[in-house]
């Protein structure tokens, strides 16, 4: 049975997403001023409870949601985000930001410092700075600790009863054949209840973020410019856009944001050339068909300033290349790469084009080149070590993945292409334990202990491999006990 606080976390989360923003009329000048809410959510979650609920749904969610593991989009997103936080206040966990495939618009916070936005977002955002207003409204719900804040207000209720209905609902809105619409009839008897609880949350994390956003060094009107194009696809669509369905975007709302916008210093900011770069390649990629990179889009950016132009060639190149017409992809990269020839996306994109043409060798003398002058850059690690695995030199491939994998734990590519590494080279054990380590980041810890079960047997009794894999499984074993108290919610 549905709980009362269940349902007020259904609120938050979809609420907590850009749609339908409720706006205060009042805004802080210089700081961060928080109403008084008398709680800082300290009585029911502590901060490592938080990161440790948001590990276990980052797992759920690498499982079961089409996330997008590209590592110049991730990159990107990453860095933005980072920049929004590098001007928050009450930052306590480090924050993380992920990229799900899907062609309905959306974006979502939840536990321990985590965001994750639909790559729809880059297809109905004009620019940089309204991607980053979104950003910094779910980094503010972060900040402001709105979900642990609910369950304060509940203290009779035990705080993990709601867990695993949380897990669902962040599974339903990042998942394409879910998504809001499958919740909204289990929302209706209670919608009106969970705006009413759900306002003031949403005035924070809108206030708070449009000041992170300035403080960012973008543009404040972005914020109520994005919500006013919702408004108007609502309007004059015949189906508006899903985010809208449950929580509409009333007139007076958008009023409120324009207003505090204006009186903030109006920032005339320019889109980088990599938010253009990122915006072709979620869609020209990650895109379904009627959604993706429209000639529309490349027809305005080839009238455009010059990084648009650039990232109209870019694009074109993306679709040849999708296309498997490596050869007119290649003509479009070629004087791009001639003139910037420590640009990750041609690198990256050549890197791709070498391979599907069989072109191993070619591209490893490339990356080497650009490894050397961009020697901590993960984008052309990963390329480096791939390009190695297609060119039949695993164990060179080997030693760029060991360190890679250290140093960037959390990243399903290095563990992936670990074990396609190793396993050209026969070492079983170490493929098992590679396997193991993507297994675990997607929650699969049962059948991780397993493969490391494995790899462990396959070494000498009291052998250094053989105690590091053994330290490994009961890492697992104390963190599968940490997760089944979630689990059993």
């Amino acid at each position: 049975m549905t709980t009362r606080l269940t349902k007020q976390a259904i609120a938050l989360l979809l609420l907590g997403t850009l749609n339908a923003s409720a706006i205060a009329p009042a805004m802080a000048a210089n700081q961060d001023q928080l109403p008084d809410m008398g709680t800082t959510a300290g009585g029911t979650l502590s901060i490592g409870q938080e990161m440790a609920m948001g590990d276990f749904y980052v797992r759920q969610l690498r499982a079961s949601a089409p996330l997008v593991n590209d590592p110049l989009l991730s990159t990107y997103i990453n860095q933005l985000g980072n920049r929004l936080v590098a001007n928050a206040y009450s930052v306590r966990t480090p924050f993380h930001f992920f990229l799900v495939r899907n062609d309905e618009i959306n974006a979502f916070a939840f536990f321990g410092g985590n965001v994750v936005l639909h790559t729809a977002l880059f297809r109905e955002t004009d620019n940089e700075s309204q991607l980053a207003s979104v950003l910094a409204h779910e980094i503010s719900h972060v900040t402001q600790r709105h979900l642990a804040r609910a369950m304060e207000d509940q203290q009779r209720n035990a705080p993990l009863t709601w867990v695993g209905a949380l897990g669902s609902i962040l599974l339903a809105m990042a998942n394409p054949t879910m998504g809001m619409a499958a919740l909204s009839g289990t929302m209706a008897g209670t919608q009106q209840g969970m705006i009413s609880f759900t306002q003031s949350n949403e005035q924070e994390a809108d206030r708070i973020g449009i000041q992170v956003l300035q403080r960012a060094g973008f543009d404040p009107e972005a914020m109520p410019n994005f919500l006013q194009k919702l408004a108007d696809q609502s309007r004059y669509a015949s189906k508006p856009p899903e985010m809208l369905l449950t929580h509409p975007l009333p007139d007076s709302r958008l009023s409120d944001a324009r207003n505090r916008a204006n009186q903030m210093a109006r920032r005339i900011t320019q889109s980088t050339q990599d938010y253009y770069m990122a915006k072709v390649r979620a869609l020209g990629m990650y895109s379904s068909t009627g959604y993706g990179l429209t000639e529309d889009v490349l027809g305005a950016y080839e009238k455009g300033n010059v990084r648009q132009q650039t990232a109209a060639k870019y694009g074109r190149a993306i679709l040849f290349y999708e296309a498997k017409k490596y050869d007119a992809a290649r003509r479009l990269i070629q004087p791009l790469l001639d003139k910037e020839r420590d640009n990750v996306w041609f690198l990256d994109l050549m890197t791709d084009i070498d391979l599907g043409q069989k072109r191993a060798a070619q591209a490893i003398a490339r990356l080497q080149a650009a490894n050397a002058a961009q020697s901590n850059n993960p984008v052309l690690q990963l390329n480096l070590a791939n390009a190695y695995v297609e060119g039949n030199q695993p164990a060179q491939a080997s030693k760029i993945l060991n360190r890679y994998t250290f140093a960037h734990p959390d990243d399903p590519n290095g563990w992936d292409l670990l074990a396609q590494a190793s396993a050209a080279q026969g070492l079983r054990d170490e493929e098992l334990s590679a396997r193991a380590e993507s297994l675990a980041l997607g929650g699969r810890l049962d059948q991780a202990i397993g493969l490391l079960s494995n790899a462990s047997a396959l070494q000498k009794l009291g052998s250094l491999k053989q105690a590091r894999y053994d330290a490994r499984i009961d890492q697992l074993r104390q963190l599968q006990q940490r997760f089944r108290q979630y689990q059993r919610s």
